[in-house]
């Protein structure tokens, strides 16, 4: 509902030009399916009015300080091996041989919490408040949308999954075999 384009094409187009930018939806629409959308365009979080605005201060001082950390961080320990696939977190990829695969800052960070919690029956809330500071219903909705995001990107590697956990989370699993 902007003046010249709408939220979802400017959050394409800021894709576009950088993977690494996060982007926060503050918006009216609160239709599940909106939110879905903008948080599969690239979308980090998704806030709908009306809002609190110290939530939003506090999730705005989250990504300052998370996007001045990724800015600062150049050592070797930037590049994770996960089956097949290696996680560059410098530069938002995921890359299986020549292919690569950009990533939002936000499915970095739910990869590399899941990669460092390998076997483990990890707790919804607990992803959510790791990952996104904060464990609401509509983060949980979230959660499932960027769960299904990681599981497509990931499919190549018949070694490594994430199953879902009834009732309580989810378990990342890599079986160990590098092609």
């Amino acid at each position: 509902m902007l003046p010249h384009m709408d939220g979802f094409t400017l959050a394409e187009k800021i894709r576009e030009m950088d993977r690494h930018i996060p982007i926060l939806f503050l918006t009216a629409k609160s239709m599940k399916e909106d939110k879905i959308k903008g948080l599969t365009l690239g979308g980090d979080d998704y806030i709908t009015k009306p809002y609190s605005i110290d939530e939003l201060i506090l999730k705005i001082e989250v990504f300052l300080r998370r996007s001045r950390i990724v800015e600062t961080v150049g050592e070797p320990d930037h590049q994770y091996f996960i089956g097949n696939y290696m996680l560059d977190t410098e530069n938002f990829l995921l890359k299986r041989g020549k292919k690569e695969t950009g990533l939002t800052y936000k499915e970095v960070e739910l990869l590399k919490f899941l990669n460092d919690n390998r076997d483990k029956v990890l707790k919804r809330e607990d992803i959510l408040t790791a990952v996104w500071g904060d464990d609401s219903y509509m983060l949980s909705r979230s959660l499932d949308v960027f769960i299904s995001r990681l599981r497509k990107y990931l499919s190549e590697d018949p070694t490594i999954s994430i199953r879902s956990v009834h009732s309580v989370g989810f378990k990342f699993l890599v079986k160990e075999s590098r092609d």
